[in-house]
């Protein structure tokens, strides 16, 4: 198998990376939150949930920059008020990069309502150099089958 295809068992796992509540002042003018809001806490949570993976497969964490924002669906408006929990879960690493989806949530009238997904890709980067450049996110080792 190649290096993209065999995870850790732990990466494949589900990870509250963030949950923040709702602010009027995260609103658009229709009242409901502004999809910028949700794509800012997108980013953080991701990144989160990435360097919590690759820390719970005993890999290094390197610095980690976003490359991309992929498949990013709003399903539902969030609301002022709603506490909205940001679910990660790795899809991929590759050599130097990883991609973990991004699922938004939030409780209803008692039932949980995915309200946004995403798909985030992250380069590990050498922060020494200029420009920056990529490095490779796994640990060295002997090459897979």
């Amino acid at each position: 198998m190649s290096q993209t295809t065999r995870l850790p068992e732990t990466m494949a796992q589900r990870h509250l990376a963030l949950r923040v509540m709702m602010m009027p002042k995260d609103t658009n003018v229709h009242g409901t939150i502004f999809g910028g809001v949700l794509l800012s806490h997108i980013d953080q949570a991701g990144v989160i949930g990435a360097a919590h993976a690759l820390a719970q497969a005993g890999w290094p964490v390197p610095p980690l920059v976003t490359v991309a924002m992929n498949q990013v669906e709003f399903h539902h408006a969030v609301l002022v008020g709603d506490v909205v929990s940001f679910w990660t879960n790795v899809i991929r690493v590759g050599r130097t990069s990883i991609t973990v989806r991004v699922s938004v949530e939030t409780e209803r009238e008692g039932k949980t309502l995915v309200v946004t997904q995403a798909q985030i890709t992250y380069v590990a980067v050498d922060l020494e150099s200029w420009p920056r450049r990529p490095v490779p996110i796994r640990p060295a080792g002997p090459p897979e089958d």
